[in-house]
């Protein structure tokens, strides 16, 4: 069996996908999407999570439970934008110098917007099961997450963390962010009484897992393709991902014939547009993939911008 690396050739794909991710389409895309995201993180705030006295991940939740310590001890009733626009200011900072200009600017929309919808908003009961509250108050969060994961941006606070470890170590950081988090759960229960810590708990588990099943980016995936139209679909997953591929070269135990082995590790989010095309490509293409926890060496990662 012999190995060889495929050589790049010129493409115009990569110009025409760097234009449409420019277009003034795509901008207004990202901006609907922040927006969505900001006002369905406020609508639940004052929902599901008001309702039951739920504390959320991240700094949403150390906002939150500011607001119930300044009340509780103090009555100090104050709004939750000022907490939250202060206690991202940091981040953002780092955020703007190591991750990305423009990132960081939507994600200042997106804690500006949330901020703003969250005091403007009217406190709503939905339901008094606080279980019911915890489980979809979870779903809606992971999903105001996710829109703004999918505009280029995000909620701020931890997920700046989250993204910066991603970029910078190269692993998925969304379970780490939510071990990290017990902590501020644990003081909420002290505090204020341990039913609501506890379903808190379970709103920031269903959040986690539904976030990594929607959102693939910082997910890697070992692709094995076995085809007799290497070159051309060498030139796919690269124009399509920018990532390279190892071609082998074998035979096929069954038919005896010399069969050719494209290897290549892609992002999650990419493997979902790239399948079909594989396949239109080359139908009797046989393609096997399997998640990779982790990658040492020359990884491509779109840039944050």
């Amino acid at each position: 069996m012999s190995i060889q690396t495929i050589p790049e050739k010129k493409s115009g794909i990569h110009t025409l996908f760097e234009w449409k991710g420019n277009s003034i389409y795509a901008e207004i895309r990202r901006i609907l999407l922040i927006c969505m995201g900001a006002f369905i993180m406020a609508l639940n705030l004052k929902t599901f999570v008001r309702s039951a006295q739920l504390i959320p991940g991240g700094f949403t939740g150390f906002t939150r439970l500011m607001q119930q310590i300044l009340w509780r001890y103090y009555e100090i009733d104050i709004p939750f934008s000022p907490i939250y626009y202060a206690i991202n200011a940091i981040p953002a900072i780092i955020s703007f110098k190591y991750i990305g200009k423009r990132f960081t600017l939507y994600t200042g929309l997106m804690i500006f917007l949330a901020g703003a919808f969250t005091d403007l908003l009217p406190v709503h009961q939905i339901t008094h099961d606080i279980l019911l509250c915890a489980v979809f108050g979870g779903i809606l969060n992971a999903t105001a997450i996710s829109l703004c994961l999918f505009a280029g941006a995000t909620s701020g606070g931890t997920d700046f963390i989250a993204i910066f470890i991603s970029e910078k170590y190269s692993k998925d950081a969304w379970n780490y962010i939510f071990y990290g988090n017990m902590t501020m759960l644990a003081i909420s229960g002290i505090l204020f009484g341990w039913d609501s810590a506890l379903y808190s708990i379970l709103f920031q588990f269903t959040s986690t897992q539904l976030l990594n099943h929607l959102y693939h980016r910082y997910q890697k995936v070992t692709l094995f393709v076995i085809t007799n139209k290497a070159d051309e679909l060498y030139h796919l997953i690269r124009d399509y991902t920018h990532h390279d591929a190892t071609l082998f070269k074998g035979t096929g135990c069954f038919t005896g014939q010399q069969r050719d082995l494209l290897y290549s590790v892609v992002s999650g989010d990419d493997l979902h547009k790239l399948l079909p095309v594989i396949k239109q490509v080359d139908p009797g293409a046989f393609i096997n993939f399997v998640n990779s926890r982790q990658v040492l060496g020359r990884f491509y990662r779109k840039p944050n911008n």
